[in-house]
């Protein structure tokens, strides 16, 4: 796997003990709710508006960004600067602020800005804690219907828990190993490449239900249990960090299609159950 532009040339994992999650768990919070308040005033607003930016999707999407966008992830990276100012920090928006203390957080100001844009409430706030290795916390934020996944996936911890109106649970991902009973979701018909699409085809054909424009939300629900598989192409870190201890947390299995880590973007698979996993994965042909 290529290295990532916040990894050290020698990459090491910052040990996190019990108390010093559920510390980082908080700090997640407090941006997330700093991101609310900057991004809700914008959303299903009438003159809200849009830029393409610069970068070039291989795969020739359009790719938008609002002011929304960039109104957010500032709003996270100057609660971040009030709350742990020796961490690093790369966005979508405004790229990498190193950090000294090994810790970077990966955020996404809003993963879905087409979701956004029309008014569905299928877009989120994504944010990660990546510990030197891979992401230890994610948090997926849909403020608009306060839903929020906050996913722990370490080398001692995996939980996800799901909070709505003041009220909070555990999620579990659930077992489904028959493909044929699985719904599949993935954020784009076309999923990316010629070749990739025809991969993605093979696993869409044996499903019961395939679902198409969730991004992150649909990710989101495979740790509530009610979404089997997801499949995407040409992700980039900040889409999936997040969603990496998010799914795991939950118990669920996310990696490239190849196999391995899934945090660097590019071809991604997720699913709730390792067997469903397997079998999907088989189809894509990694």
């Amino acid at each position: 796997m290529a290295a990532l532009p916040w990894e050290e040339p020698a990459p090491r994992r910052v040990a996190l003990d019990a108390t010093t999650i559920q510390d980082l768990v908080a700090v997640a919070g407090d941006l997330a709710d700093a991101a609310r308040g900057a991004v809700l005033p914008h959303f299903r607003s009438r003159e809200l508006h849009h830029d393409d930016k610069a970068i070039v999707r291989p795969d020739g999407n359009w790719d938008p960004v609002t002011a929304a966008d960039t109104a957010c992830e500032q709003a996270i990276r100057d609660r971040l600067a009030a709350l742990r100012p020796d961490d690093g920090i790369v966005g979508e928006e405004a790229g990498h602020s190193p950090g000294t203390s090994g810790l970077t957080w990966v955020v996404d100001p809003i993963d879905g800005t087409r979701a956004f844009l029309a008014g569905l409430p299928t877009w989120g706030v994504l944010i990660a804690l990546f510990d030197g290795i891979e992401p230890s916390i994610g948090v997926v934020d849909q403020p608009h219907v306060d839903e929020r996944w906050v996913g722990v996936a370490t080398p001692d911890e995996r939980r996800c828990q799901f909070h709505h109106a003041g009220a909070a649970e555990l999620v579990h991902a659930r077992s489904s190993a028959d493909l044929g009973t699985a719904v599949l979701c993935t954020a784009y018909p076309e999923v990316g490449t010629s070749d990739e699409r025809v991969a993605f085809e093979r696993v869409r054909d044996r499903v019961m239900l395939t679902r198409y424009g969730a991004d992150c939300y649909a990710y989101a629900l495979i740790a509530s249990g009610t979404v089997d598989l997801v499949i995407e192409a040409q992700l980039q870190p900040w889409d999936v960090a997040a969603l990496v201890p998010v799914v795991r947390g939950a118990g669920g299995v996310i990696t490239a299609w190849d196999g391995g880590p899934a945090h660097a973007g590019g071809r991604v698979i997720a699913a709730g159950d390792a067997d469903l996993h397997t079998a999907a994965r088989s189809l894509l042909g990694g």
